[in-house]
């Protein structure tokens, strides 16, 4: 079936659609709301020619100032570009490095909150980027009750997700493609696409289990879809609360005119995780991180997502440091 109308603009009608990127003269003509980005993005747009007189700019602003200050000053240097294209909001992280450490990460995520307001920007158009850990989600709430608003990213799993919901963090950012790859990855050959993609897809499924919880429990905190390997994971969750896409995935979505029907609804929440037997979780410390350890694949896709921003923060020091 096709439609007059594109598959992202009929994606908007259904879904707030955010930019998952730190190119941002690559999303001004999808005309997304709010933007993303994280350490691997800014990374990558940092190395580009046509970036490197505000990289430069940001460098002799700050004479003398070591690179692991530097990478602040840059995450909102692209951070205050990207503001003057979405209307609504941009997501900055907080180094990786912090992520088993709550008062550090609490210290970090004022100082680019003060870095964005000395530009002027009101905080409510800022959402710091922490990790998923325990510590984390403790910092997050810490920094909420001052006014300072958290998108949970590197989120595998239900009890990741609860967890965020209950200290009120304002957003969080499940990972699909990453959850369908670890999954591809251990059935190898097994793997089918007709059976195992589309609305069995095990990214897809995750978010629609976190979506019913979210309903059925009245929880607030605001669900965006994140890490697509596809349209198709991104079509099987339009009514998400957000999706962040990549340029890549928005341009597919812009050529294509296939119809575009909601897949979440909240009224059936009840009904979906009673057919999975979910109740409601304990969310103490030691509950959350036994069933982190008791689920593999969060806990490897956690790991694994953790040493990769960390990498990629040195590698920006390094270029930075040229």
């Amino acid at each position: 079936m096709t439609s007059s109308l594109t598959a992202l603009s009929q994606l908007k009608q259904l879904t707030t659609v955010v930019a998952d990127t730190g190119d941002f003269e690559r999303m001004q003509e999808y005309q997304p709301q709010d933007a993303t980005t994280n350490p691997s993005l800014i990374l990558k747009a940092a190395q580009q020619a046509n970036y490197q007189a505000l990289v430069n700019q940001v460098k002799s602003a700050h004479p003398g100032m070591k690179p692991v200050d530097l990478v602040d000053h840059i995450l909102v240097a692209f951070g205050l570009e990207i503001l003057k294209i979405v209307p609504g909001r941009v997501s900055t992280e907080v180094d990786a490095r912090l992520s088993f450490d709550t008062q550090a990460t609490i210290h970090k995520a004022k100082h680019l909150i003060a870095l964005y307001e000395s530009h002027g920007v009101d905080r409510k158009r800022i959402l710091i980027k922490l990790a998923g850990t325990w510590e984390g989600i403790q910092a997050a709430k810490a920094l909420e009750a001052e006014g300072i608003h958290c998108n949970m990213t590197l989120l595998f799993s239900l009890v990741q997700a609860a967890a965020c919901g209950a200290v009120n963090a304002k957003l969080i950012s499940p990972f699909v493609g990453r959850i369908t790859d670890w999954y591809k990855a251990k059935l190898g050959s097994n793997w089918n696409d007709v059976n195992n993609g589309g609305a069995n897809d095990p990214g897809v499924t995750s978010v629609k289990r976190i979506f019913h919880y979210y309903k059925h429990f009245g929880i607030a905190t605001e669900i965006m879809g994140a890490s697509f390997r596809n349209t198709s994971q991104i079509l099987e969750l339009a009514g998400c609360d957000l999706l962040t896409i990549s340029p890549e995935l928005l341009g597919d979505l812009q050529n294509s005119t296939t119809v575009v029907e909601k897949k979440l609804n909240s009224s059936n929440a009840a009904s979906a995780l009673a057919s999975e037997n979910i109740s409601a979780l304990k969310l103490d410390e030691p509950h959350f991180r036994l069933q982190l350890n008791n689920d593999a694949m969060t806990t490897e896709k956690l790991a694994e997502g953790i040493r990769n921003f960390c990498i990629d923060t040195e590698k920006l020091e390094t270029l930075l440091s040229r």
